[in-house]
């Protein structure tokens, strides 16, 4: 019966520690799950008239600068590039979390919409708040998350166990 107490005050005073920043994952990786759902979260990915990138990439250095919200002025101020070509278009992230997506073939711009999924996914790994907090406070949280499932699978079988010990 030792272990039986020792496990129920761990799961008990373990879960109170980690709810703050489990109820943060939860939440965000809500959002993150449903983040193709809603265009407030991330842009819908339009589609390009062509199959096969024509415009080069001086070329889409030049067509996001035009776009003042992103405030892009060189390549330094893109964050990342990602290019559908089956969509025909392209994505420009830039750091300011604005994307523009590009027409790969005819270089005009499809849209021009603000990201928040790269915020919530900072939020939901705990980068957002800083790399310690990530690493001291998100990650044992994570661990203590996976021992109070560990726990609670045990304080569930055990009455099943013990029923089925006693019949016998």
């Amino acid at each position: 019966m030792k272990l039986n107490f020792l496990n129920r005050k761990v799961h008990y005073w373990a879960s109170i520690i980690i709810a703050i920043p489990i109820l943060i994952v939860i939440v965000s990786g809500i959002l993150l799950q449903t983040k193709k759902q809603f265009a407030w979260i991330q842009p819908p990915e339009l589609h390009g008239a062509g199959k096969s990138p024509s415009i080069s990439l001086a070329q889409v250095l030049e067509i996001s600068k035009t776009v003042p919200e992103a405030q892009i002025k060189t390549w330094n101020d893109i964050h990342r590039l990602d290019v559908r070509p089956s969509r025909g278009m392209l994505k420009v992230w830039s750091k300011t979390n604005w994307e523009i997506q590009i027409d790969t073939e005819t270089g005009t711009i499809l849209q021009t919409a603000y990201r928040r999924s790269d915020i919530i996914e900072a939020i939901h790994d705990g980068s957002f708040f800083h790399e310690n907090i990530k690493l001291f406070i998100f990650l044992p949280a994570g661990i203590i998350l996976l021992i109070l499932w560990i726990t609670g699978i045990y304080l569930f079988v055990l009455p099943i166990w013990v029923k089925r010990r006693h019949k016998k």
